[in-house]
């Protein structure tokens, strides 16, 4: 089993940044892959990026591209994404994943989920 703890989350103004964290524990792996998502009120979860622990290779929904920076420090076993220029529309529950090997960005191919953090922006 893998844990997986959220932090960070809040209200911010549209504008203004904010970093999340994701400490994993238990039977993690250099082999995993760490992913974000969010999921906003009567929406679907979506993928939001994702990197691969022992590589460092990143992927992005295509709405945070220059916006958001997802990150991991192996030896503290904790993934960051680092948000800037947030806009309302960024609003949502974000969820920290992690799935064995391969980069998706699905929501169904992860096997482990965090509880969530709020983010909220106002407008």
């Amino acid at each position: 089993q893998v844990q997986l703890v959220e932090s960070g989350g809040g209200l911010v103004q549209a504008g203004g940044s904010l970093r999340l964290s994701c400490a994993a524990s238990g039977r993690t792996s250099s082999t995993y892959t760490m992913g974000w998502f969010r999921q906003a009120p009567g929406k679907e979860r979506e993928f939001v990026a994702a990197i691969r622990w022992r590589s460092g290779s990143t992927a992005y929904a295509d709405f945070v591209k220059g916006r958001f920076t997802i990150s991991r420090d192996n030896a503290k076993n904790t993934v960051y994404l680092q948000m800037t220029s947030l806009k309302f529309e960024d609003t949502a529950v974000y969820y920290c994943a992690a799935k064995p090997f391969l980069m998706a960005t699905s929501a169904d191919d992860y096997n482990y989920w965090g509880q969530g953090t709020q983010v909220t922006v106002s407008s």
